[in-house]
């Protein structure tokens, strides 16, 4: 989720309520902010919002059910979950493809955080920070070409 979101919000007490079940149904449910961990979208391939996953002995299924109380307590209590086919193995979040993906929005979110310390608190232009970027992803590109 994402606390921005309009249907995130919508869904919060809902899924509020739900975390309150959790001891009663043998789970454990938990929210992850996908603004404060982008390596965990990346890994899990979040692609809207909210996404809901079903993990379960390392197996990962993405409910794409109602988002009612009701059905989320079904989907569970009625093992609803056995017949909804697992994420493939190479986009599961534990392959090392979806690791690599993890990787490459923590480089993202580093990068910005340096964008942002040139032009906010250096005060530099946006277009001479683009700039610097161009030039050390040239200078790299020659670097691993030697």
């Amino acid at each position: 989720y994402a606390p921005w979101c309009p249907a995130c919000q919508q869904i919060e007490a809902t899924w509020e309520s739900f975390a309150k079940e959790s001891e009663r149904l043998g789970i454990t449910v938990g929210k992850v902010d996908v603004t404060q961990e982008p390596g965990l979208s990346g890994r899990f391939f979040v692609t809207t919002l909210p996404t809901i996953y079903h993990a379960n002995d390392g197996v990962f299924r993405r409910y794409r059910g109602s988002r009612t109380l009701e059905d989320l307590q079904g989907y569970i209590l009625e093992r609803k979950w056995e017949a909804v086919e697992p994420v493939a193995g190479w986009k599961s979040p534990s392959s090392i493809m979806m690791h690599g993906m993890a990787g490459l929005f923590h480089f993202s979110g580093w990068i910005r955080q340096i964008h942002n310390y040139l032009t906010i608190t250096l005060g530099v232009h946006v277009w001479i920070s683009y700039a610097i970027f161009i030039l050390a992803t040239l200078l790299i590109g020659l670097l691993l070409g030697l």
